[in-house]
């Protein structure tokens, strides 16, 4: 069996399609997405009579056509951003009210998402090239009701999930950071997630841990220090560790076959945990490059065959 693993697109449309290209591309039997679906902002596009303005990078635009409307959406899209529509009076409104910002915020995602899980039903043959979704950190709570009503992707968080002999188990859930987002809890209270579903494997000969933080002090989790202003030090030339503990137990603990993960940019990587082949595939969503893993699967001997990170 051929998985395709990617993880942290971060909203960028350009990372989707190829993401449910890669099906096709390196002739996958599934595809897996492990976390950080969603971007995190929205783009305003003011409509006047005849024209649209929109700032982008601080430079304020004006669109003559619905070609170059539509050019600067898709390129908002493609960048992990959201644009929204609105009037000169609705712009006026959002700049006064943080919860209006939320609110249109949270329906542009969930428009987006609806419109993203549309794609995957028509390129994945609905359904029939099973594709698997997972929130991460950075992932609104809202979503998870979104791709469980879809009929052609599966949404993992908290589950067991057959394949085909192999036993999926995943979490998005991090252990804290500076950001204090939506998705992340004391390394105790991450230690019990996991046991909840370490519990269920069958067999751990056969189990691939998803879970979105990688484990701690692996060259899997290494990411720019932070000053106390949240800046990185010396332009991000210090790196460290910033993973989790509890997921780094785990792992050892139970040793499972395969360990998929994301959260970390930075740190591409492929590591031998004991028995447990561990992968970080990074991500750099932001140039709308797709970084994965090929995985090939060996049901026979219970084990990792081929494997390979790419990008394109």
């Amino acid at each position: 069996m051929k998985i395709f693993f990617a993880t942290d697109i971060h909203g960028s449309e350009v990372c989707w399609r190829k993401f449910l290209n890669a099906a096709a591309f390196y002739k996958a039997d599934m595809v897996v997405l492990g976390g950080d679906v969603t971007g995190k902002a929205m783009v305003p596009i003011t409509a006047h009579g005849g024209y649209w303005e929109v700032t982008l990078r601080g430079e304020t635009l004006r669109l003559e056509s619905r070609t170059e409307l539509d050019t600067i959406m898709t390129r908002i899209r493609n960048s992990g951003f959201y644009p929204a529509l609105v009037s000169p009076d609705e712009l006026a409104h959002l700049g006064g009210s943080e919860a209006a910002v939320g609110e249109r915020f949270e329906h542009e995602m969930i428009s987006s998402l609806d419109r993203w899980l549309d794609m995957a039903d028509g390129k994945l043959r609905g359904g029939a090239i099973p594709c698997i979704l997972n929130g991460g950190n950075d992932d609104i709570f809202e979503i998870d009701s979104v791709i469980e009503a879809s009929p052609c992707v599966s949404f993992a968080e908290g589950k067991l999930l057959d394949l085909d002999g192999f036993s999926l188990v995943s979490m998005g859930w991090t252990n804290p950071t500076p950001w204090h987002t939506y998705r992340e809890a004391p390394e105790a209270e991450l230690a019990t997630k996991i046991e909840a579903l370490a519990g269920q494997v069958p067999d751990m000969g056969r189990a691939i841990f998803n879970f979105h933080a990688p484990p701690y002090g692996t060259g899997l989790d290494d990411a720019p220090a932070l000053d106390e202003n949240l800046r990185p030090v010396h332009g991000g030339a210090v790196m460290k560790p910033v993973g989790s503990t509890a997921v780094r137990d785990a792992i050892g603990k139970h040793q499972p076959m395969l360990s998929v993960h994301g959260h970390i940019h930075e740190s591409r990587a492929i590591k031998r945990l004991g028995r447990t082949m561990a992968i970080n595939p990074g991500s750099v969503y932001g140039d709308g490059v797709l970084q994965g893993a090929v995985l090939d699967l060996d049901k026979k001997k219970a084990k990792v065959s081929r494997y390979l990170l790419v990008n394109g």
